[in-house]
């Protein structure tokens, strides 16, 4: 995974924002266009908001691309209660929560709460998500079956961990819920193999296509 970290100081907090794992969902130019203003250089204005409305916009950034740092505060972003895998139609797949991804020797790669994984295949930073399904005109819905709710469920927490395994799907363990955009969700109380080759019939499943496809997670295709 590649960083391209740049820094925006405030007079009371510092904004991070990683090219790499921006793939313009544009919550924050929504949430702040005061702040965030792609037209603009820089692009991003830390004081042209109060710290607190700052915090909450750049917790709505889905793949983590806007991190913040408060160096006279001990505020540190809160982990959120539930994890939850969003599945984006022609996109990426939104994990939020407790979330580790580690190589296939446990080696922990990266600690998040917010991160946004590939899921067409072609991604040049793989696992993150870095926006070539829209190159790739990647399809696939977002949905997840209504009658799998989990409305009357408990609280999903705990850590949940990502590994990519090479040239094959993301192993989650853990348990999160699996948000679909049609409102559907279910409970995955012990984890899953999700797809990333983007040629499984069951996404957001894997099927094993990746081995028929020749998968390789170390290559884009051309």
């Amino acid at each position: 995974m590649k960083e391209d970290i740049h820094q925006y100081f405030g007079e009371d907090i510092v904004v991070e924002y990683d090219v790499n794992r921006c793939i313009h969902a544009r919550e924050c130019v929504r949430g702040l266009p005061n702040v965030f203003d792609p037209d603009k250089r820089p692009w991003i204005e830390p004081d042209e908001a109060a710290v607190e409305e700052l915090r909450s916009v750049i917790m709505d950034c889905p793949t983590g691309a806007l991190q913040f740092e408060q160096p006279d505060a001990e505020y540190e972003e809160p982990v959120p209660k539930r994890n939850t895998v969003s599945v984006v139609p022609d996109g990426p797949l939104y994990l939020s929560g407790d979330v580790e991804i580690t190589a296939s020797d446990g080696t922990v790669l990266l600690e998040e709460t917010r991160v946004a994984l590939c899921r067409c295949g072609a991604s040049s930073n793989k696992p993150l998500c870095d926006n070539s399904h829209e190159d790739a005109e990647f399809e696939a819905s977002g949905t997840i079956s209504a009658d799998e709710s989990t409305a009357d469920h408990p609280d999903v927490d705990g850590t949940v961990r990502v590994t990519p395994v090479p040239d094959g799907p993301l192993r989650i363990e853990g348990r999160f819920e699996m948000q679909g955009q049609d409102g559907g969700s279910k409970s995955c109380d012990s984890g899953g193999s999700l797809c990333r080759c983007g040629g499984s019939q069951e996404k957001p499943d894997c099927d094993g296509t990746h081995a028929k496809i020749g998968f390789s997670s170390d290559l884009s295709p051309d």
